[in-house]
C-alpha cells in the first residue's frame, strides 16, 4: 500500500523493509546482495540507491567551511595511468581536489585541473581564513600567504620529503588511500555517477565515528526522499 512509509515518499516498501535496506546500505553492502537479502527487485534497490546517494551529496555540499588545521591535496581517479606519465601529468583521469580538517571532516570537489586559480578559488570558498594550511609543493598553492592565509606548511615530495614535524598531508592522502580501495568494488563507476560515489565516501568518512544507520533514518524522518 502507497503512502504509508514516513521515510519514502510515494513508495511501496513498508517502514520496516526500508528500515532494513538502509541497514545494508550502511554495511556498505552492493546492491545486488542487498536485493538477494531483501527480497526486494534490483531495479528498486538501484533506484533507491541513487535517491539515497542524491540525498548524501546534497547533505555533504551544505557542510560548514573547514576550520583549524587543515591538509588540502588533489588526486586523480579513473583509468590505469597512460604509460610514461604519473601524477599530475597524468591525462584520461578525473582530477578531485580534497581538504581535510585534522582529526576531523574532509570535503571533496572535482576540478578541471589542478591550476593555482582553481584550487585557490576552491580554498578561499570551503577554509576558514584564519586556518592553517598544510600543503606539498605543488605551484597551484603558491601565494596563499598573499590572499589571507598567513600559516602555510609545505612538505616537498619532489625532494622525498613527506613529513617536516607537524607539516604533512598524511591524512588526506589516507583519505585517497580509502576511497579508492572502497571504489573499486564497484569494478568501475560510470562517468556520470562518480560523483555520487564520491561524495558518499566522504560521507561515510566524515561519520566513522557515528551510527550511520540512525542518523540517515533521523534525516529521512525530518526530509522523506
Amino acid at each position: 500500500m502507497t503512502g504509508l512509509n514516513k521515510y519514502y515518499k510515494r513508495s511501496h516498501i513498508s517502514e520496516a523493509k526500508f528500515r532494513q535496506i538502509i541497514k545494508l546500505f550502511c554495511h556498505d553492502l552492493p546492491a545486488s546482495k542487498v536485493s538477494e537479502m531483501s527480497g526486494v527487485s534490483r531495479v528498486t534497490i538501484n533506484k533507491l540507491f541513487l535517491k539515497l546517494r542524491v540525498r548524501i551529496a546534497q547533505l555533504c555540499e551544505q557542510a560548514s567551511p573547514l576550520s583549524g588545521e587543515v591538509e588540502v591535496d588533489e588526486s586523480y581517479f579513473g583509468a590505469k595511468r597512460v604509460r610514461g606519465k604519473r601524477g599530475r601529468g597524468t591525462s584520461g583521469k578525473t582530477i578531485v581536489f580534497g581538504i581535510l580538517k585534522r582529526e576531523g571532516n574532509v570535503y571533496t570537489e572535482i576540478v578541471p585541473d589542478a591550476s593555482k586559480k582553481q584550487l585557490q578559488q576552491v580554498i578561499r570558498g570551503k577554509v576558514d581564513i584564519g586556518s592553517i594550511i598544510h600543503s606539498d609543493g605543488w605551484r597551484g598553492y603558491n601565494g596563499l600567504v598573499d590572499v589571507g592565509y598567513e600559516k602555510h606548511y609545505r612538505v616537498h615530495h619532489g625532494n622525498n620529503e613527506f613529513a617536516r614535524g607537524n607539516a604533512h598531508i598524511n591524512g588526506i592522502e589516507s583519505f585517497w588511500s580509502y576511497a579508492k580501495r572502497r571504489l573499486t568494488k564497484f569494478n568501475g563507476v560510470a562517468s556520470d555517477k562518480f560523483y555520487l560515489h564520491l561524495k558518499e565516501c566522504e560521507f561515510r568518512f566524515n561519520h566513522r565515528n557515528d551510527n550511520l544507520y540512525a542518523k540517515l533514518l533521523a534525516e529521512f524522518r525530518k526530509n522523506p526522499l
